[in-house]
C-alpha cells in the first residue's frame, strides 16, 4: 500500500457500494514519508469513505525499509489515524515487541484506546495475541489457519475472545488450503470461517456473523 495504491482504492470504493477503502503506507514500501506524502495521505484520508489508516507498521521480516524509517513511518500515520479518527490496520511481521511498545506509547499519548484497530493477518504467539487484546485491538484472522503445519495458530483462535476475531483474506496473497496455487480473493474467507469454527469447536454461521459484527464496531460501516 502506498499513495498510489491508496488512490487507486479510492476510486475502485467510488464503483462499489460495498468496497470499503484504507489508505496507508506499508512498512515494506520505498517510499519517504515527508511534509509532501504526509500532506497527501491526509487529503485522501479526509475523503469520507475511508474507514481505516493502512496497512501500516513493521516488517523485520524482509526490511526492505530500514527499521528506523518503518518506526518513524508507523508513529506518523498512527497519529494521523488519531488525527482523523480512524482505526489503523497493522501490518506486523517478526516485530510484535517493538509494534506492541509503539502502539502502548502511542495509546499512553492520546492515541484511541477503544476500536484502535485490527492487527491484520495475525502471526504472533498466545502472549503477542493477548497483549494486541488488551491494547483494545482485534485479531485479524486470514489463509494461514488453514495451513495443515500452523496447528499453533489454530489452538491460539480457540482460545481467543469471539468477539476480538475477524475473518481476512489477504488477497491476492495467503489463499487457504483447499486453493493454495491460486489466487485468494474474498470469497475464500469461508475456508477461514469454517476452520475457526472446526477449531472452536462452533457453527462456521457463528463464526461468520462474530467476524461480520465485529467488522461493523470497528470500521462503522453497517454492511
Amino acid at each position: 500500500m502506498n499513495i498510489g495504491s491508496s488512490k487507486e482504492a479510492l476510486n475502485l470504493a467510488g464503483n462499489f457500494q460495498t468496497v470499503y477503502p484504507a489508505v496507508g503506507i506499508h512498512p515494506n514500501e520505498h517510499v519517504q514519508l515527508g511534509r509532501e506524502s504526509l500532506l497527501e495521505l491526509r487529503t485522501l484520508a479526509m475523503d469520507p469513505a475511508v474507514i481505516a489508516i493502512g496497512e501500516i507498521g513493521l516488517d523485520y521480516y524482509r526490511k526492505t525499509t530500514p527499521p528506523d524509517e518503518q518506526k518513524y513511518r508507523f508513529r506518523t500515520q498512527l497519529d494521523l489515524a488519531a488525527e482523523m479518527e480512524l482505526p489503523v490496520i497493522i501490518h506486523c511481521r517478526d516485530a510484535h515487541s517493538d509494534t506492541l511498545k509503539i502502539v502502548t506509547d502511542w495509546q499512553e499519548q492520546g492515541g484511541a484506546k477503544v476500536n484502535p484497530g485490527v492487527f491484520h493477518s495475525f502471526s504472533g504467539d498466545e502472549a503477542d495475541a493477548r497483549a494486541v487484546i488488551a491494547l483494545g485491538f482485534y485479531l485479524g484472522i486470514a489463509g494461514q489457519v488453514t495451513f495443515p503445519r500452523n496447528e499453533g495458530l489454530r489452538k491460539l483462535v480457540a482460545k481467543m475472545p469471539e468477539d476480538r476475531l475477524l475473518i481476512e483474506t489477504d488477497a491476492p496473497f495467503l489463499a487457504p488450503q483447499p486453493q493454495r496455487g491460486h489466487r485468494n480473493e474474498p470469497a475464500f474467507v469461508r475456508y477461514i470461517a469454517e476452520e475457526i469454527a472446526t477449531a472452536r469447536k462452533t457453527t462456521t454461521d457463528t463464526i461468520a456473523q462474530a467476524s461480520t459484527t465485529n467488522a461493523n464496531n470497528l470500521f462503522s460501516w453497517n454492511y
